[in-house]
């Protein structure tokens, strides 16, 4: 088997074999020998991946330039030298010597040529493979501002990016992870922003990432995060759209691109930012803290609406308001099912719709519409199998969880555990595992920085842009980077 970190040999015709047998003869794996005009007519290959590669660009750019120079009687290691520096105009020729590289550029679009009698190569670059345009993100749709949004191909992701900013102290640096995928990532910071100690961590916990394959920045999240603050919350930010990236860079973060993923790994991630978005910038201050406000209480209302309901419905209907108190007493007392497990099947059959509606084809997408109207609203209602006042709980609730759609794991498992909780001990299980959730949240860090930063610790400076946002003559006036923030770690 092919260790494929061994430098390569000065034979083309064993540097070939090589790589013949590591791709196991593979159907697009593609050899062009050439013979060079040379007194020794001396031998060259180049390696495609077909697919990859611009058949044109290849062509007209790399084997039409190099079967008409005239390398007189050069040697091998010249020949190559004077390809890079004369004969070809590609914008971009890489030289490298192990094969490693080999695999690694053929695979990512580059043609590579290999020359009798040395042991460097070269890769050119003639990437033609097809991908996705650039479009506006389904999930992070703004009113206002950028209709562009991340895609899969690397290079343009970190175009979308230099475009917003135009200056020397942005840095791209490459990593590559996945021992069998070689996934290529970008990491992008600004140099006079970040923190040394979190770049350098970022770089620590990349090179512990021991998976064989990385097809998302989901697999890496694990890898990232602290080991010493479990939480159903991420201290993970993930974004679609490359402004809400530079907008998160210059307070010192840093974002991470993984090829062939449409979004950006934003880390350190802060609660209080999933409750952020970029029309919040564009509009006017008081609307913009009208529509955060609303978020948060939609939060609230989406974890623990119906767990309240419950416990009130089950242990205090004292709680209720007198008129609410008897419609419901009426609507719960014509149904079979405890008020707990009522709720908890209504919560449950939700989420199977949901996720069916994301898996089914979209021409079938209006099925399942009429489908949960019909059986679990009308029907089930009509035939005294649900009541009213839980349906009308369930589907509030569900509609608030979409507010903050980045939230939604999280939101739908505490809703869950306070629907149970509720159920068995009343309103004071819901206040103990209230005081559990928090303490949680409030020892979680992202890289050293407290994931509850700003609320607690409390920073008076940065309640200017939480609960209400403040005009851009205060927040440009100074920017808190975030390896500034109370109790972080020294940085």
């Amino acid at each position: 088997m092919l260790n494929i970190g061994d430098k390569m040999y000065n034979s083309l015709t064993e540097n070939i074999k090589i790589l013949k047998e590591s791709f196991s003869n593979s159907a697009d794996f593609t050899v062009r020998d050439m013979t060079l005009i040379s007194k020794s007519a001396k031998k060259a290959a180049l390696i495609t991946i077909e697919g990859m590669c611009s058949k044109e660009v290849v062509a007209l750019s790399v084997i039409n330039p190099l079967l008409a120079f005239d390398f007189d009687d050069r040697s091998p290691d010249e020949i190559i030298d004077e390809i890079k520096n004369s004969v070809l105009a590609s914008s971009e020729i890489v030289e490298f010597n192990t094969m490693k590289e080999a695999v690694i550029f053929s695979t990512s679009g580059f043609a590579v040529l290999i020359v009798d009698g040395t042991g460097r190569m070269l890769a050119i670059g003639a990437q033609g493979f097809s991908f996705r345009g650039v479009s506006e993100p389904e999930s992070e749709v703004v009113q206002r501002g950028s209709r562009e949004g991340f895609t899969e191909p690397l290079r343009i992701n970190m175009t979308l990016i230099r475009r917003r900013i135009k200056s020397p102290d942005l840095v791209f640096e490459t990593v590559t992870v996945g021992s069998d995928s070689n996934t290529q990532l970008m990491l992008c910071y600004l140099q006079k922003s970040v923190s040394p100690r979190i770049l350098d961590e970022i770089r620590k916990r990349l090179n512990n990432c021991d998976l064989k394959t990385v097809l998302a920045s989901g697999y890496l999240s694990e890898y990232l995060e602290d080991k010493s603050s479990k939480s159903i919350f991420s201290g993970i930010g993930i974004s679609e759209r490359p402004d809400t990236v530079c907008g998160k860079l210059t307070e010192g973060r840093v974002a991470i691109l993984v090829d062939g993923t449409p979004a950006a790994i934003i880390i350190p991630h802060l609660f209080v930012e999933e409750f952020q978005s970029v029309d919040d910038y564009s509009n006017r201050p008081y609307y913009a803290s009208f529509i955060r406000i609303l978020k948060y209480l939609s939060f609230l209302a989406a974890v623990f609406l119906p767990g309240i309901y419950t416990a009130f419905a089950q242990f205090h209907p004292e709680y209720f308001p007198t008129g609410l108190l008897l419609k419901t007493a009426e609507s719960i007392s014509t149904t079979p099912l405890p008020v707990t497990l009522e709720v908890l099947l209504m919560t449950f059959v939700y989420e199977i719709m949901r996720e069916a509606g994301l898996r089914i084809p979209k021409s079938l997408g209006h099925a399942v519409s009429i489908v949960g109207a019909l059986v679990i609203g009308e029907s089930a209602v009509s035939a005294g199998i649900i009541s009213s006042s839980t349906l009308m709980v369930v589907a509030t609730a569900a509609i608030c969880s979409y507010v903050t759609s980045a939230l939604y794991p999280p939101i739908t498992v505490l809703r869950f555990a306070f629907i149970i909780i509720g159920g068995i001990f009343g309103l004071w299980g819901i206040v103990l595992l209230s005081c559990g959730v928090l303490i949680n949240m409030c020892s979680k860090t992202s890289l050293g920085v407290p994931y509850m930063s700003s609320l607690a610790p409390f920073s008076a400076k940065r309640m200017r842009d939480v609960f209400i946002r403040a005009d851009w003559k205060s927040l440009s006036k100074h920017t808190i980077r975030v390896q500034k923030f109370p109790e972080t770690e020294e940085m």
